[in-house]
């Protein structure tokens, strides 16, 4: 059954606080609140219907893998067990198949060779020699 919008009609005439009714759509609106007595006003608004931007469709096609490689992006979905990261969509030659994130201050491969040169004398590097 469809749910309506009802806003509860204040004594000065204005419109005071609205609640939600389910009722057939062959049902005439209410006139009244069904426990308080209360006038009230059917408020008319928009349907939910699923357009191209809708929240509904956006999240779909951020989920579809085949539509996010035909628009270029490259996805990666993490493996709980190992903590690795694979290529499930995209088709870029400089997107690896597969990688690891850091965890904490722990660095990767090619990031310690940026921060730490050949001549680095820091006390990780002399341990390494």
């Amino acid at each position: 059954m469809p749910t309506f919008i009802y806003a509860i009609i204040n004594p000065d005439g204005s419109e005071g606080a609205q609640l939600e009714i389910e009722q057939g759509l062959n049902d005439a609106p209410l006139t009244h609140h069904p426990l308080t007595g209360a006038p009230l006003r059917r408020v008319f608004s928009p349907l939910g219907l699923a357009t191209q931007y809708s929240e509904g469709e956006m999240k779909r096609k951020s989920t579809d893998e085949n539509y996010l490689a035909s628009r270029g992006f490259t996805k990666y979905v993490r493996d709980a067990a190992t903590g690795v990261y694979h290529k499930t969509a995209g088709s870029d030659p400089n997107a690896p198949e597969t990688f690891r994130k850091p965890r904490g201050n722990e660095l990767l491969p090619h990031e310690d060779r940026l921060l730490h040169g050949d001549g680095c004398s820091c006390s990780s590097c002399r341990k390494k020699h």
